[in-house]
């Protein structure tokens, strides 16, 4: 019987918790949020597609009741306020740190096995956050971001390919922000050939350049934060570990010398199964990509730094 539970019903964390119910990932899922009525009404919509869709899990929401969580296998954090048009996810960091630590905290008093999903921005400092303040192994604390990038990254590509995005390959590492991912266009593929034999540099720095961007674009768009590709992102990597798929996938986690990296939570290529982060994969940067990740590595330091300056840490 998997158990998973979502905190935040928000326009993230209900699309999270849809996808997770229509693919029958978990028996159970939870939704938690601090608005009275909203986890439950959106819980209930959920639950009256069952029969229209077809699947057999079974949603249930509360009202800050943490004791609803109790043995959930994952636990996704969507906490937060959504990024509005013109802020950055690094704008977030203050009022988010106090809500995702709180959060966290509560979830483990009733979930000490838990594994956990951070999907709350900025995501790379929350995750270090998660990983600095509770005290966990490594392996089960996860930020989501890389996997959603890497899949905006693949939109990017098949439409400049004019093909199936379900036939690219492709991998964002590095920072979740605008300005600190670094999408491999080096390394991405369509049918196993390097797409630069279809493209040309152009068209691949292009590419590159609306990845980066891709959030900005839709907050701009929508004048608030995505929530289709992020929530779905966020049942992705939560499938692979309730399944124990062991699906490469990049994510932000706690690196020990890997990628000539420390005391850091940033995005890489890892193996997720059943016991979270079951393996780093060191994949061979080369000159410029080795830049670019130290850069971005710097760039989330200053960022996790502010931590420290609200006495978070």
């Amino acid at each position: 019987m998997a158990k998973v539970t979502v905190v935040g019903a928000g326009n993230v964390g209900a699309t999270c918790a849809n996808v997770l119910a229509f693919n029958e990932v978990a028996d159970q899922i939870v939704m938690l949020d601090v608005k009275q009525g909203v986890s439950e009404g959106k819980a209930m919509d959920i639950m009256q597609t069952a029969q229209l869709l077809g699947f057999d899990s079974t949603v249930v929401g509360c009202t800050n009741d943490y004791a609803q969580t109790a043995d959930s296998d994952v636990v996704v954090i969507t906490s937060g306020i959504p990024r509005k048009p013109g802020m950055t996810r690094e704008d977030l960091i203050g009022v988010n740190a106090g809500i995702v630590k709180s959060v966290a905290a509560s979830i483990l008093e009733f979930s000490p096995n838990a594994i956990i999903v951070v999907i709350s921005n900025p995501m790379d400092t929350m995750t270090y956050l998660s990983l600095q303040s509770l005290g966990l192994p490594k392996n089960r604390i996860i930020g989501m971001g890389g996997m959603l990038d890497s899949s905006r990254f693949k939109y990017f590509l098949s439409q400049a390919l004019g093909c199936n995005a379900n036939e690219v390959e492709g991998m964002v590492i590095g920072g979740h922000g605008d300005t600190t991912m670094i999408p491999l266009i080096r390394l991405a593929t369509y049918k196993g050939v390097p797409v630069s034999e279809f493209l040309t540099k152009e068209q691949m720095d292009e590419i590159v350049k609306s990845t980066m961007v891709g959030g900005a674009t839709l907050t701009g768009l929508l004048g608030t934060s995505a929530w289709y590709a992020p929530g779905a992102a966020g049942a992705f990597v939560v499938e692979s570990i309730i399944k124990n798929q062991k699906k490469m996938i990049t994510s932000c986690v706690a690196l020990d010398g890997e990628y000539g990296q420390n005391d850091i939570c940033i995005g890489v290529p890892v193996i997720i199964g059943r016991n979270g982060v079951e393996q780093i994969v060191n994949i061979e940067l080369n000159a410029e990509e080795k830049a670019l990740f130290a850069a971005s590595a710097s760039a989330v330091r200053k960022t996790n730094d502010v931590l420290k300056e609200i006495n978070m840490l």
